[in-house]
């Protein structure tokens, strides 16, 4: 019975291999079985094997395969994947009116608030906001021109981040690593020994998550790519950017501002330290008194220390 089995090992090897090799539909590898079916390709800690990746392994527009749906944003015309950062500041009358309008701004086309600070009015301003708007990459712009009518606009700054190679990096990994799995699993089903079954899950368990973290490093990027990021602070007046002098007025009036707010602060400061100046110096008169004194009782001892040794000396 033991040499029948052994004679049809090879059969059986043959018949799995061809199985596997008619589900996989694109895979380039395949493994060879040997008794319970565990080809021993694959160990614990293995890196993912390279393959091709094909439109049919990504899903047929490149979007790497997620049971949750398509994680990748829809890419511009020229197939580029690229992340917008931005940074807006903004002087305005009612800042904490002008932080609502534009969060619905933002809301209208699509995108959302993903942080929000707001200062309360005090004595020499109208209070102050700041928030992290996430806006759809393809109304950057419009949503930009729509925020200019807030107030007036002082310092605006964009920078874009190409990361089409990434994505097509994590895309190929994630590819090989399913298809990595499927074959594994199809070994697992077959597989009729413990001690691989147990080598088996471990691999499995090993290869599932390494697919779940770029899964996860996927739908990040995607999330950064369909949403662009603005920072938009909104100031009043009061504590809005200086501007630089454009006239020789301008000029002397920003001096006469500077002068003035400088003779302020020195007042003040003045103010602070006074108290400390006047108990300074009662400690120092103090001092002063007491070494004058010491010295003067000094002097008055020395004449008698010296007439009373006169005497002494003619005896």
């Amino acid at each position: 019975m033991t040499r029948s089995r052994l004679a049809l090992a090879p059969v059986a090897a043959v018949a799995a291999t061809l199985l596997l090799a008619g589900c996989s539909a694109g895979a380039v590898e395949s493994g060879s079985d040997s008794g319970g079916g565990w080809s021993g390709e694959f160990e614990p800690g293995m890196p993912a094997p390279d393959m091709p990746v094909t439109d049919g392994d990504l899903g047929g527009d490149g979007a790497s395969r997620d049971e949750g749906g398509p994680i990748s944003a829809p890419a511009p015309g020229d197939g580029r994947q690229v992340i917008t950062t931005g940074w807006m500041y903004f002087t305005v009358e009612a800042p904490l009116d002008a932080a609502t309008e534009a969060a619905r701004i933002t809301e209208r086309v699509g995108g959302r608030v993903d942080g929000r600070t707001e200062y309360a009015p005090r004595s020499n301003d109208a209070g102050g906001a700041e928030l992290v708007l996430r806006i759809p990459s393809a109304q950057l712009q419009p949503v930009i021109d729509e925020l200019k009518e807030l107030g007036e606009l002082e310092e605006l700054s964009l920078s874009a981040s190409d990361v089409t190679r990434e994505v097509q990096d994590l895309d190929a990994r994630i590819g090989a690593l399913e298809a990595s799995l499927d074959r594994l699993l199809a070994l697992l089903v077959q597989a009729d020994d413990i001690d691989d079954l147990i080598t088996l899950e471990s691999v499995v368990a090993d290869r599932q998550g390494q697919l779940e973290s770029l899964q996860a490093q996927r739908r990040s990027l995607a999330d950064r790519v369909s949403l662009s990021t603005l920072t938009l602070t909104l100031g009043s007046e009061a504590v809005a950017p200086p501007t630089e002098p454009g006239s020789f007025l301008d000029g002397l009036r920003q001096g006469w501002e500077a002068l003035v707010t400088f003779g302020s602060a020195a007042l003040v400061l003045t103010g602070i330290l006074l108290p400390w100046l006047a108990v300074l110096g009662m400690i120092g008169l103090i001092v002063w008194v007491s070494v004058r004194v010491a010295r003067r009782r000094r002097g008055s001892r020395a004449p008698n220390t010296t007439g009373a040794q006169q005497p002494t000396a003619q005896q």
